[in-house]
Formats: C-alpha cells, sequence, structure tokens
C-alpha cells in the first residue's frame, strides 16, 4: 500500500478538510501542480480553480479563490483566502 499524504484545506471561515489522502492536485499562481506523499517541500500562492483530493476511489472537489499552499514534511496544507466545496 502507498503511503498516504497529510491534507488539510482551511478558509477563513472553517477547516474544510483534514485528513489523509492518496493525491491532491491544485491550482499554482505559476501553474497547476500535484502532490503525493514524500513530495519535496515548496510553497506556493494559489490562483482562482478547483483544489482535488483522491482517496481510492472518492474524489473531493474544492473551489478556491486565492490564497497559498505549502508543501512540507508533514505534509500539504492550503490556506484559502475563500474555499468551498463542490457537490
Amino acid at each position: 500500500m502507498a503511503a498516504k499524504l497529510r491534507f488539510a484545506l482551511v478558509s477563513p471561515e472553517r477547516e474544510l478538510y483534514s485528513g489523509e489522502v492518496d493525491q491532491v492536485d491544485a491550482p499554482g499562481s505559476e501553474g497547476d501542480f500535484g502532490v503525493l506523499s514524500g513530495h519535496a517541500p515548496f510553497m506556493t500562492t494559489l490562483k482562482e480553480g478547483r483544489v482535488k483530493a483522491y482517496d481510492g476511489d472518492n474524489t473531493m472537489v474544492f473551489e478556491v479563490r486565492g490564497g497559498f499552499a505549502d508543501v512540507n514534511a508533514e505534509g500539504l496544507i492550503i490556506l484559502a483566502e475563500h474555499a468551498a466545496e463542490v457537490i
């Protein structure tokens, strides 16, 4: 079994998600990017778009507008200026 990625998505209003997933794709201001467990550390700003978190056959989709993404040894945290789950 592949290692899981610790992922959290936080907006000023609330924490929308916190848990372990297989992969996260996000809209970076310098281009879209994907993160798996063990990814090299980096930080980037986000543009408007969709964050997709994959966990097995389940895909969670969030609409974000601005913010930051921080990938480190602990996992990925997204601090969004605005975020909402797409249903």
